[in-house]
């Protein structure tokens, strides 16, 4: 019922006459794009049904020969989150085919080439969803960036607290030889779809946490042990920074248990605080243990002398200025073309016109599942914030167990992608959830 809810809603949008003609003629499927890539999300409650869901919408929809998607513990739809439920959502993009390609464990993407090389298609970004228990999943994203020309991905590792974890990715060009033939659901590893320089995008991140102290620099370490900061015992400098001390052991676990860590590649990376927010850079992970013997940190993560450490904690107003902030830029750079090289993605430097805006065709926003609406203080109060930002614009996404971005695994985040009028066509995304 839930894919036959949806199918109605995708349908009725795509007998909608394209943009540009004339109020009242019939839609003509001559003259209609046929979308090709379609992105599908749900919650868990339909992870166990994820084949016969895939199944029944490519048989439903036979002009779509790529699917990718994920399961989420929530996803959400234009403007509204759905946690705790049965729902499902459909994105279907009208990309060209030489633009995209959608990759697995039995399709894997194959490396980016010189431009020299010429031939074949060559990814400038991707799509990527990630099983969370995939063993060192965060090298394998950033070896997937390494992949794309410009060296940035963006998406999500999948969620669940029922049943399975599983990804979706079938491609038209089928597998390599010798894997058989796959079903397109997949669990563990990644998966996605990688874009071509010819797709106009923009990617963001909005971190969800605040600045406890100052950034500091990591001096001395044994792995995921942190012993120095500045030359400082670790420790010495969280109980300095969090104004607690260890002979009152009941409120410092209190005041503890809410500290997170935020690191950072190198005093010169965006680690600027704006208006007491972290950078974009800074990746968030968890405070995992302290080691009073030898005066050391213990963090989720496994950095490096030089990195800028500054610990933190999650504060939801500082998260919603932090959600504005990041759909502003978005809103900025597409009424200021001119500065569009500046956002990193490809697709739309070299076709800028200073003198218009470009339209928003459809977004896809990927969330930490330990916001949305609960954490903003309403149901879908996260959405409703990048719907008025944004505007009513096809939007899907789902609430991830991490977030990808860059080339990295972010904490507590969102990552907001939008897919941006080309210059001479008008593309459309058409969404549809139950």
């Amino acid at each position: 019922m839930a894919a036959a809810l949806v199918l109605t809603q995708l349908r009725a949008q795509l007998a909608v006459p394209a943009p540009g003609s004339h109020p009242g003629d019939p839609a003509s499927p001559d003259e209609q794009p046929v979308p090709g890539l379609g992105v599908v999300y749900f919650t868990d409650h339909y992870a166990a049904h994820a084949q016969d869901l895939l199944d029944h919408l490519m048989a439903a929809l036979p002009e779509v020969t790529d699917w990718v998607g994920t399961v989420g513990v929530g996803i959400a739809a234009s403007g509204v989150e759905y946690f705790s439920e049965p729902a499902l959502a459909v994105m279907l993009l009208d990309v060209p085919p030489d633009q995209y390609r959608v990759f697995s464990g039995v399709a894997p993407l194959p490396a980016a080439l010189p431009s020299a090389a010429g031939g074949g298609f060559v990814a400038a970004t991707a799509l990527v969803h990630a099983d969370a228990g995939t063993p060192d999943v965060a090298e394998l994203v950033a070896e997937l960036a390494q992949r794309t020309a410009t060296g940035q991905v963006f998406g999500g590792l999948s969620s669940a607290s029922l049943g399975r974890t599983v990804q979706l990715a079938h491609s038209s060009r089928g597998a390599l030889p010798g894997q058989g033939a796959a079903g397109g659901v997949f669990e563990g590893g990644l998966s996605g779809v990688a874009f071509g320089e010819g797709v106009a995008l923009l990617s963001r991140v909005t971190q969800g946490c605040t600045p406890i102290g100052p950034a500091h620099t990591v001096t001395e370490l044994d792995r995921n042990l942190v012993l120095t900061l500045d030359g400082e015992a670790a420790l010495d400098v969280l109980l300095t920074d969090l104004d607690i001390t260890l002979d009152q052991p009941q409120a410092a676990m209190a005041r503890l248990r809410n500290t997170l860590v935020g690191l950072s590649p190198s005093p010169t990376a965006d680690t600027a605080r704006r208006r007491g927010q972290l950078g974009a850079d800074v990746r968030v992970r968890h405070l995992i243990g302290l080691d009073p013997k030898r005066l050391g940190v213990a963090v989720a993560d496994l950095p490096e002398p030089g990195d800028q450490l500054v610990f933190c904690e999650r504060n939801p107003e500082a998260a919603r200025a932090d959600l504005m902030r990041m759909c502003a830029e978005i809103r900025e750079d597409l009424e200021s073309p001119e500065d569009l090289p500046s956002a990193g993605l490809p697709g739309l430097a070299d076709t800028a016109s200073p003198t218009a805006a470009r339209r928003i065709l459809g977004a896809i926003y990927v969330s930490c599942a330990g916001r949305g609406g609960p954490h903003f203080g309403a149901p879908s109060a996260e959405m409703q914030w990048v719907r008025l930002a944004l505007g009513d614009v096809p939007l899907i996404g789902f609430f991830a167990s991490g977030e990808i971005a860059r080339q990295q695994l972010y904490g507590y985040s969102g990552v907001l992608t939008v897919f941006v009028e080309p210059p001479a066509q008008t593309p459309r995304a058409r969404s549809a959830r139950n």
